[in-house]
């Protein structure tokens, strides 16, 4: 039995179009869609052009966009996450790019393998679009974890505002300019649409919807109720700091305790690809004797099945809800 390369060619050409796009990506909007810059993208809007209006109306198209395409075919299963990660791609131009990447990948299929034109149409199909997907996800996973650790030390940042006197507004705004992205730019959106007469509290809500964070409608609410009834506003966001930050330790708490079972899982998933991986490096034909028999392929496929069965299982089993 011979190793093919294939696999390892297949691999390359999938990392080489998630590089791609992101490339594509930086290289269209700058710097300032890094989230880990220190000056928020609306800060560095606001640098090039000084219409605060037109900044705001730029940012509002980016942050809605997606949920607003959610019944383009295919699409819907991408645009909440594509939401969540703030892709400041249009959809449009993300499909578009989806066909751009399929032809690169069917380019270096052609170029570095040689399998039947068929394959290599459904294998750049599938990069191209499977590339994107996942590097959609990877930044919405980033840029939601990164959101979380900031929104407790941003609540507070408000909390020492109200003290000395300043406005929820007010408050809102110096946290825009205060804190780097994601919550910089959004609670900057929240800060200009309040000052163009929009509701904060209604802003807020649609923040947290969209966001789909239980932290952030904990925000709204207790903005709402205080607007509503009246009382000390600090004192309730101070106190709402705090519940934020212990449910975040006891997350990060959760995930240290289930460490060791979520990395044993993955060992016991992956351990029988390495298992067959070293034995064909060390022994190529140790399967000659048998491949040919009738039992071969329906005995691969079995284990196959299992082995994935064995992949989702282990997942749930290591995935603790709190």
């Amino acid at each position: 039995m011979q190793i093919s390369a294939a696999p390892v060619i297949y691999i390359l050409i999938f990392v080489a179009v998630i590089v791609i796009v992101n490339g594509i990506y930086l290289v269209t909007f700058g710097k300032s869609i890094r989230l880990n810059n220190r000056l928020s993208r609306r800060m560095s809007l606001l640098e090039g052009n000084s219409n605060r209006e037109q900044v705001l109306e730029q940012l509002r198209k980016e942050l809605n966009q997606h949920l607003n395409a959610k019944n383009i075919p295919l699409y819907s299963v991408l645009a909440k996450k594509a939401q969540h990660a703030n892709i400041a791609f249009s959809p449009n131009a993300l499909i578009g790019i989806m066909g751009l990447l399929s032809v690169i990948a069917f380019a270096l299929l052609t170029l570095f393998t040689s399998g039947a034109m068929v394959m290599r149409l459904v294998l750049g199909l599938v990069m191209g679009i499977g590339g994107v997907y996942v590097w959609v996800g990877r930044l919405a996973k980033k840029r939601t974890s990164l959101l979380e650790e900031q929104l407790p030390d941003s609540v507070e940042l408000m909390v020492r505002s109200l003290r000395v006197g300043h406005p929820f507004v007010t408050a809102v705004g110096i946290v825009a300019k205060e804190v780097p992205d994601p919550l910089g730019t959004e609670f900057g959106v929240i800060s200009d649409e309040a000052a163009y007469g929009r509701d904060i509290t209604e802003a807020l809500k649609a923040f947290a919807e969209r966001m789909d964070n239980q932290d952030l409608r904990f925000l709204a609410v207790a903005v709402t109720i205080q607007q509503q009834s009246g009382g000390n506003l600090a004192e309730i966001l101070d106190g709402l700091a705090k519940v934020i930050r212990a449910r975040f330790k006891l997350f990060r708490r959760v995930n240290a305790i289930t460490a060791e079972a979520k990395w044993s899982g993955r060992f016991l998933s992956f351990f029988p690809i390495g298992a067959l991986v070293m034995i064909l490096l060390a022994k190529p034909d140790y399967y000659d004797a048998v491949q040919e028999t009738n039992a071969f392929i329906p005995a691969a496929l079995f284990v196959a099945v299992f082995l994935a069965l064995n992949m989702i299982f282990m997942k749930i089993m290591t995935n603790i809800k709190v």
